[in-house]
């Protein structure tokens, strides 16, 4: 274990297979040598007894063979395991006229079952002495007799040497399935958003397991509540801040008709920048706060081009005033899984940011492009655009483009992610279409269903201040 680090050292699984493993293959080895050595054994006995039979019968013999060919013919018994036979005497009792080829037995061995040297060479001798005094000796080589039983043994090593991968295999798959369900549950989590703080499903988890989903289950209950908290401290603090700042608006406005010296009215204009900038975080911040509470209502089926009517009506006059061309290029509609609430801030902070940075008498463009199983939303205006390195970075919460002059808190583009996120969908900022210059912000939504031009958006202004 000491050689892997990281996460695969840490994984119970990996630690069972290891653990697992290692004792399936210290078993087998267990196993297969007391079965190598068992059937070592046996093939030795089954040998000797080869021996012993041969001996026998051939003991049976009347008399042994009278002349020194037929001996010799008749110690040619071979079957197929160099199994020698040798006749140490005459039926008489005298020694053989002739000596007989090698191996040669010693006369002075006695009936049974003996392990002699014959030269360099092991032999396995069984001798046998019949009722008329012939002697015969079968023999056979230790090597081949060692040979052969080592055949035999691996034979029966075989299964176990076949079952050892086949068990750690069926193992792994065990294991598998058992910290299925765990993956299962990782899977889950990591599939959440961060408003989604609903309890875990233990059904079919481990008993093992279950009180760590409860646990889980407890801490996710009080995040939520410090959650809510945090969410309902934002909001109260910026509706108390909203009346001081409204009156000091107020104030600040009467103040500018009367007159003043010049240096007093660059503070004085210093100082009614910072309250514009001022609401519009109050804004923004209530915007967040009404955008985490809407996550609690259920999600429904919402038009994305009645969305933007509605959107358009709230920001049109803005556009009016910096004499801004501001429409719709057409009629295609989307319809968008999702909590109207959420997509009508996205929709309102895209649209109001490509109308604050876009200089007087420019351009901004909506589009809907419809796709099966996607619907995109495209702004396109004719402002300065964002440095392809700082596109990534304006969605990070109180970032701000530097030298466009534009009053803003850079919480707009933040909170418009975390929208998007929320509801599935990505944004994308890249150049905008030829030949003008500027940005185009796209909203991919994938968990929608586009839509032919329809009655009830057909009354979308097609273009303004045209």
């Amino acid at each position: 274990m000491d050689g892997f680090e990281g996460p695969v050292a840490a994984s119970l699984r990996f630690r069972l297979s290891l653990w697992l493993t290692l004792a399936i293959v210290i078993i087998a080895a267990g196993a297969g040598v007391i079965s190598f050595s068992l059937a070592t054994d046996e093939a030795h006995k089954m040998q000797d007894h080869q021996l012993r039979q041969t001996g026998f019968l051939i003991s049976r013999l009347e008399a042994v063979p009278s002349s020194p060919l037929a001996r010799e013919k008749a110690g040619d018994v071979d079957f197929d395991a160099r199994v020698v036979v040798r006749f140490l005497w005459t039926e008489k009792g005298q020694p053989a006229a002739t000596p007989p080829r090698p191996p040669v037995f010693s006369n002075l061995l006695r009936d049974g079952l003996h392990t002699v040297y014959v030269g360099r060479e092991k032999w396995r001798v069984f001798v046998r002495t019949n009722a008329k005094g012939g002697r015969v000796a079968v023999g056979q080589q230790t090597r081949v007799r060692d040979a052969a039983a080592r055949a035999s043994a691996l034979r029966t090593l075989m299964p176990i040497l076949f079952l050892v991968p086949v068990l750690v295999l069926l193992m792994g798959v065990l294991l598998r399935q058992m910290f299925k369900p765990l993956k299962t549950l990782a899977d889950e989590l990591g599939r959440r958003t961060e408003a989604d703080l609903g309890p875990l499903d233990h059904a079919g988890l481990p008993s093992e397991v279950g009180p760590f989903v409860v646990a889980i289950n407890a801490l996710l209950v009080r995040m939520g509540r410090s959650l809510t908290a945090q969410r309902r401290f934002i909001a109260d603090a910026a509706h108390e801040l909203r009346s001081p700042l409204t009156a000091m608006s107020l104030q600040a406005e009467r103040l500018s008709a009367t007159n003043m010296p010049d240096e007093a009215r660059i503070r004085f204009n210093a100082l009614s920048a910072g309250l514009r900038r001022t609401r519009v975080l109050l804004d923004q911040l209530l915007t967040l706060a009404r955008s985490q509470e809407s996550r609690l209502e259920a999600s429904g089926n919402v038009s994305l081009q009645q969305v933007i009517r509605e959107v358009l009506e709230d920001l049109v006059p803005i556009a009016e005033e910096k004499d801004i061309d501001l429409g719709v290029m057409n009629d295609d509609d989307g319809i968008v899984h999702t909590r109207g609430v959420d997509l009508k801030v996205l929709v309102k902070n895209l649209i109001d940011n490509a109308i604050r940075y876009t200089p007087r008498g420019g351009r901004v463009d909506i589009t809907v492009l419809g796709a099966p199983g996607l619907v995109t939303l495209q702004i396109d205006d004719t402002g300065p655009g964002i440095a392809p390195g700082e596109r990534e970075r304006v969605f990070d919460a109180f970032y701000r483009v530097l030298g466009n002059g534009e009053i803003g808190s850079g919480l707009g583009l933040a909170i418009t992610r975390t929208v998007a996120e929320s509801m599935g969908a990505s944004i994308e900022l890249s150049d905008s279409r030829a030949p003008q210059t500027g940005l185009r912000v796209s909203v991919r939504f994938t968990q929608s269903v586009s839509k032919a031009p329809a009655a009830a958006v057909h009354g979308a202004p097609a273009r303004l201040n045209e």
